[in-house]
């Protein structure tokens, strides 16, 4: 009896994260990279939001949820990215229980309120492009905001949900994540009990969200490509230009969340790399591909920095 009370509670009060690298060389060169992405990631989404805040033009359900997918990246890139940079100039790469179970909780909050934005994204393109006419009345501000707090309600009961099922687990030793941050499938790999369920209940969770989401936006872009057969050729090529770019975006985002969690716990090489995609590079894509290439966004921040320029003088 007192045997299976101590099997039951957890010793392990911090993780040990591997990395990327235990080369100092390479290191030092991850550190660098990321500082420069997490930066650029910084700067251009903090200054999407800005321009779509002060510029009245911008005002509408497009924008809206692109705001939504800028604040998202900066902070999605937060939770893990300092973290990882003051590790690689670090020998000990540790990271409390606590705070891995923050880290996982505010992880899987902004990933997959994501992964929903993406989605809604791609029907309102579709309700743009397919049914033009009817866009402002199938698109209006209450139908936006229903959506806004439904993805990030969504975002919250799944964020809830995993972050309880990783806490009840008890761990007693190894402590060792073999990943630079903390993520479900590599913690509940520690766990000194048995985790199919848990597995299952990860894979059925979060892999059927991302590949039913997936399944969605592919459909949701398959139908606009087949509509803009009827357009005019400058048209249809600015179409298939955004569509193409955005189609990127969720195949990156939405590949790593298919790799990772809808297959067993266990660690393989590639993680790492697909993490580093996830978490750094794919938020700086995202203000690229969505806003940087949309000439209303450029005017815009062409316009806020004039006005700024003026105020200066």
């Amino acid at each position: 009896m007192e045997k299976a009370v101590l099997i039951n509670q957890t010793s392990v009060t911090s993780f040990r994260l591997t990395g990327l690298s235990a080369n100092p060389k390479v290191q030092m060169f991850v550190f660098f990279i990321f500082l420069v992405f997490y930066v650029m990631t910084l700067v251009g989404n903090i200054l999407i939001v800005i321009t779509i805040i002060f510029d009245h033009r911008l005002h509408t359900p497009m924008y809206f949820f692109l705001s939504n997918l800028s604040f998202i990246d900066v902070c999605h890139s937060t939770v893990t990215v300092p973290k990882m940079l003051s590790d690689t100039l670090s020998d000990e790469k540790v990271i409390s229980f606590d705070a891995c179970v923050v880290q996982i909780f505010f992880l899987h909050l902004f990933a997959c309120t994501e992964i929903f934005l993406l989605t809604v994204m791609a029907y309102d393109r579709y309700v743009a492009i397919c049914k033009p006419l009817r866009y402002m009345t199938i698109m209006n501000w209450k139908v936006c905001t229903v959506l806004g707090v439904a993805m990030w309600t969504a975002g919250t009961v799944h964020s809830i949900s995993f972050t309880s099922l990783t806490i009840k687990l008890p761990y007693c030793g190894p402590d060792e994540i073999d990943n630079f941050f903390c993520d479900v499938p590599q913690v509940i790999e520690l766990a000194c009990t048995d985790t199919r369920i848990t597995e299952i209940l990860v894979v059925s969770n979060s892999g059927m969200i991302s590949m039913v989401c997936f399944v969605i936006i592919v459909v949701s872009y398959a139908v606009i490509l087949v509509s803009l057969r009827q357009q005019i050729s400058d048209g249809k090529r600015k179409a298939l230009s955004t569509c193409a770019a955005h189609l990127t975006v969720v195949t990156l985002f939405l590949g790593h969340c298919i790799f990772i969690y809808s297959r067993p716990s266990i660690s393989l090489p590639e993680d790492k790399i697909v993490s580093a995609f996830f978490t750094a590079i794919t938020p700086l894509l995202n203000p690229i591909i969505y806003t940087f290439r949309n000439e209303d966004m450029k005017s815009a921040l062409k316009k806020l920095i004039r006005r700024k320029e003026r105020k200066e003088k």
